[in-house]
């Protein structure tokens, strides 16, 4: 069986630079926010979003615990106003859309906040930079986030950027992710 977060990093991994600027755009539990830190380096910065004052709980003290470089910038606000945070251009960023594992299912990623996150995401992409959106789309609003994804990003330019879906066919639950690269 595929394993998502694994492939996730595999695709991602050669576009985060060290000392570049990365991205959590939906911090959750910290995974990814402690992977791109240790992936940009002592020299780069990382910022991470979440809504939920105890993701940024759960997620700080995962840095702090498993030696993150002191790297990091954790927001707890929309990943719809990173741009209120972030100037430099990106050289890969993470969205998880959903759900806080082990938190409250009511609240989730909305197709309100996340679709101009990702428009601004796309803009901020440094040359070669990357971004990668996990869609989970086993309740309705992750369903309906997947479905205005695959309409938005199907219409970015292929000469500046080169879009990706990776999913099984035969599990339409399953949780799925684009890839989006930002060409030279």
């Amino acid at each position: 069986m595929l394993n998502l977060r694994e492939t996730e990093k595999n695709f991602l991994a050669p576009h985060v630079t060290e000392g570049g600027v990365a991205v959590d755009f939906t911090m959750g539990n910290g995974y990814d926010t402690l992977w791109l830190s240790k992936m940009v380096g002592q020299t780069g910065t990382v910022y991470a979003f979440d809504i939920q004052p105890e993701a940024i709980s759960r997620t700080a003290e995962r840095l702090r615990s498993e030696g993150a470089y002191e790297n990091y910038k954790l927001i707890c606000a929309s990943h719809h106003t990173a741009s209120e945070y972030i100037s430099e251009p990106i050289c890969a960023g993470i969205f998880n859309l959903g759900f806080l594992p082990g938190g409250d299912k009511g609240i989730t990623t909305l197709r309100e906040t996340t679709l101009p996150a990702v428009r601004w995401a796309v803009s901020a992409l440094a040359p070669k930079g990357a971004l990668l959106i996990a869609v989970y789309p086993g309740h309705e609003e992750g369903r309906l986030e997947g479905e205005m994804l695959q309409g938005e990003l199907s219409l970015l330019s292929p000469k500046e950027y080169s879009v990706s879906l990776l999913k099984l066919i035969n599990a339409p639950d399953c949780p799925f992710f684009y890839l989006i690269e930002k060409n030279k």
